[in-house]
């Protein structure tokens, strides 16, 4: 067996794996662990948290109103996202191809007006349905 050595300065050795990406790769393992463990917590407390209660507390939920406002702002989310992308990358091709400026502003209102479509689609369900 030989011994390898570092070179002068050297805070490692070269071809060695460093303890500290090491103990990284341990912390975040950890970190997945117990978000693990906070998931499945979670789930097997929920039933005993929405149990029905006594016979007296009878009192409905409106579920469609909160699930409807969920929805809602999933879809803005979502289209908010989807329209910063769709104009960073129109950005980048007309920084690109200057010359096809109007065929890529006439994609980019399509793809804009088809995006906002999908959170006024949505918009419109929630009104109807929401009373």
């Amino acid at each position: 067996m030989f011994a390898v050595q570092c070179d002068p300065g050297c805070l490692r050795m070269t071809g060695a794996t460093s303890w500290r990406q090491i103990h990284n790769e341990e912390n975040t393992m950890r970190r997945y662990a117990l978000f693990l463990l906070g998931v499945i917590a979670v789930i097997a407390f929920a039933p005993a948290a929405f149990a029905q209660g006594t016979a007296g507390e009878a009192t409905a939920t409106n579920w469609v109103a909160i699930t409807s406002g969920f929805a809602m702002a999933i879809a803005s989310a979502a289209g908010g996202y989807a329209q910063a992308k769709a104009t960073a990358a129109a950005c980048e091709g007309l920084a690109r191809n200057p010359g096809a400026a109007a065929a890529i502003r006439f994609a980019l209102i399509l793809a804009l007006v088809l995006i906002e479509s999908m959170a006024l689609y949505t918009f419109a369900i929630v009104f109807l349905k929401v009373k």
